[in-house]
């Protein structure tokens, strides 16, 4: 039990030394999520009228997608990091640490486990941005913040290693990983709320698990928030526990991969 927490740490703390010691991650973390609440969400509200609340509520388009951001930017972030896979099969790295005396399962979680490290930085500078939204983020709501993006991160990680860990090249990765991010971004209600879709698309967007990822997030920014209550569409509870579900499943998955490594 020794070697594999000892394992798991070792890998955990590489991939938070790897995270700090790129910049471009640095700069990416602050500026993408900035761009997309100043440019992309102040444009399309200026564009196009969005029902998100009842009649007469004051909600403006900017609170009802600062969530959805924060879920974003996890979300980017931790399906990215499984290129780290590739590069360390690459380099040898991958290979001297698969045949070391520790179970397999140690590796891959010590990855998800510094993934979702990360994304826990990427969320305490999301969090300094709530001001551009108008949210405001108290010491309590940032305290839960954190563990809900911890879960993506770690369950995305997962997922991203998952799939790395079947793929030879990295333009494979890119390729499948755009596929998957982007529909799972866009059906998560983040841009736009699940009442206004078609029913059709509301069946996916019940099937996507960044769905509960945003959803979770809602209900902890916007506690306290009345007119936002109709935008949720289940209990913290029922998000957590769906997410919670997901990480397991992704993490079979990457285990399964972890296994087929030669």
């Amino acid at each position: 039990m020794e070697n594999v927490l000892k394992t798991i740490y070792v890998i955990w703390r590489r991939e938070l030394l790897r995270f700090i010691r790129e910049k471009s991650q640095w700069a990416g973390m602050i500026l993408q999520p900035t761009f997309y609440l100043t440019f992309v969400g102040t444009g399309i509200a200026a564009s196009m009228r969005f029902r998100i609340a009842p009649e007469g509520a004051d909600v403006s388009y900017m609170t009802f997608i600062y969530p959805g951001i924060i879920a974003m930017s996890v979300l980017f972030t931790a399906m990215s990091s499984g290129i780290s896979i590739i590069w360390d099969r690459e380099f040898g790295f991958l290979k001297e640490i698969l045949v070391a005396p520790v179970p397999r399962w140690a590796i891959s979680v010590g990855k998800a486990l510094g993934i979702g490290t990360i994304v826990c930085f990427q969320g305490v500078v999301l969090l300094c941005l709530s001001p551009l939204a108008g949210v405001p983020i108290t010491i309590g709501k940032a305290l839960l913040v954190l563990p809900v993006c911890a879960l993506i991160g770690f369950s995305i990680g997962l997922l991203g290693l998952s799939i790395a860990g079947r793929m030879e090249s990295m333009q494979g990765f890119q390729l499948i990983s755009n596929f998957l991010t982007m529909p799972m971004f866009f059906l998560s209600g983040a841009m736009y709320p699940m009442q206004s879709a078609p029913s059709w698309l509301q069946w996916l967007m019940r099937v996507d698990p960044l769905t509960y990822g945003v959803d979770a997030l809602r209900n902890i920014i916007y506690k306290g928030i009345p007119e936002a209550a109709v935008m949720l569409h289940h209990s913290l509870a029922v998000d957590v526990a769906a997410l919670s579900a997901f990480a397991f499943v992704t993490a079979v998955t990457g285990l399964t991969a972890f296994n087929r490594q030669g």
